[in-house]
């Protein structure tokens, strides 16, 4: 069966959050998402949590990406999460990756963080599971 076509694309708002100073990778996802057909919004360096959550709620997007390197994953995530939840947008995936232990990030998904990736991670996994939840949670 062939795949029906979006009639608007997925909306993402990718983050660099925290004093991490290194953003190639958020990049290169960007990039990678854009090509694929999403729509991306790419905030830049030095994004607080409060930052992050208003623009995704600017922006009216369906996916937060945060890419984190810093350490304060534990943090960073369920703070966004909370903001956006706060906002009354439950309905928004937070996704990201970064260098992120396993133990973390299953304690992350517990709170509902969605699947996050670590580094030399496909673009094109990251790209299928965006997809797969849209289809599921994101009218076409």
């Amino acid at each position: 069966m062939a795949k029906q076509a979006r009639r608007r694309p997925i909306r993402i708002l990718v983050a660099k959050p925290g004093l991490d100073g290194h953003d190639r990778g958020a990049k290169v996802v960007a990039a990678a998402l854009r090509d694929a057909g999403m729509e991306v919004i790419y905030t830049g360096l030095h994004q607080t949590p409060e930052m992050i959550a208003q623009a995704a709620i600017q922006e009216d997007v369906d996916v937060v990406g945060l890419s984190i390197l810093s350490g304060a994953h534990m943090t960073l995530f369920p703070r966004v999460r909370k903001l956006l939840d706060a906002a009354g947008r439950q309905d928004v995936l937070l996704t990201g990756g970064g260098i992120i232990p396993p133990e973390d990030m299953s304690a992350l998904e517990t709170q509902g963080t969605g699947k996050l990736f670590g580094p030399g991670t496909p673009t094109t996994d990251l790209i299928k599971y965006i997809e797969e939840w849209a289809a599921e949670h994101v009218a076409a």
